[in-house]
C-alpha cells in the first residue's frame, strides 16, 4: 500500500504506544486502519482475562475492514503489540479506494479470503482436543509466510493465545513435535526447513 497517497489525501497518521487499545468490542466501525509501522494484535478476552489471538497485523497490512464493510460493531479488541503508526481511513475514502484501485480491490479479496481460511482452519482445530495436532497446524500455517531457514517470529505465549492452550502445554508439545521430527528447532526457535 502506498501510504504517501493516503497522507497526501489529508488522512492523518496516528501513533499508538505499545499495549494501546485502538478499538474494542461493541464500537461502531468508522475506519479501516492501515499500519505504516508497528504491529497490532486482534484479540477476544475471556471473562477471566485470558486473550485469544484472532490475528496479528504487521507493517503494510490493514485491519478493521470486515466490520466496516457490513456496518456491524467490532467483535474484538485491537491492541498495539509495539509502538505503531496507523492511518485511519474513513468509510467514504475506503470505498473510493476499492472503486478506483483495481489492484487494491484484488488484494482486499485475497486478504479477506486468507482470513476466512485461517478462521475456518482454527475452528476445526479448536474442536480437536489434541494439543499437539492443534499446535502443529498453527505452526505449519505460520511457517508458510516465511522463507526456508528463518525462525518463526512468535512467542510461546502468542502460540498459546492462538491455539487456546496454556504456555506450558505449548512448550511440552513443541518438544514432542521436534522429537517426532514434525518440526525443526534450533536453540529453542522453530525454523522452517
Amino acid at each position: 500500500m502506498n501510504f504517501q497517497k493516503l497522507i497526501d489525501k489529508g488522512l492523518k497518521l496516528k501513533s499508538y504506544s505499545e499495549d494501546s487499545v485502538i478499538y474494542e468490542p461493541g464500537m461502531q466501525p468508522r475506519y479501516v486502519y492501515f499500519i505504516k509501522s508497528g504491529e497490532v494484535r486482534m484479540v477476544t478476552v475471556s471473562d477471566e482475562g485470558k486473550e485469544f489471538i484472532q490475528g496479528v497485523f504487521k507493517t503494510g497490512q490493514y485491519f478493521g475492514e470486515p466490520a466496516l464493510l457490513i456496518d456491524r460493531p467490532y467483535l474484538a479488541f485491537t491492541i498495539a503489540n509495539k509502538d505503531s503508526q496507523v492511518i485511519a481511513v474513513n468509510k467514504e475514502d475506503f470505498f473510493e479506494l476499492i472503486k478506483n484501485e483495481p489492484d487494491f480491490s484484488m488484494e482486499l479479496i485475497r486478504t479477506l479470503s486468507t482470513r476466512l481460511f485461517y478462521k475456518s482452519m482454527m475452528l476445526e482445530e479448536l474442536a480437536s482436543e489434541k494439543a499437539d495436532h492443534r499446535l502443529l497446524t498453527i505452526i505449519n500455517y505460520l511457517l508458510g509466510d516465511i522463507a526456508v531457514g528463518e525462525n518463526l517470529k512468535v512467542t510461546r505465549q502468542e502460540l498459546a493465545d492462538m491455539t487456546g492452550l496454556r504456555v506450558e502445554t505449548v512448550i511440552r508439545s513443541t518438544k514432542i513435535l521436534a522429537e517426532k521430527g514434525l518440526i525443526k528447532t534450533i536453540k529453542g526457535k522453530i525454523v522452517k526447513v
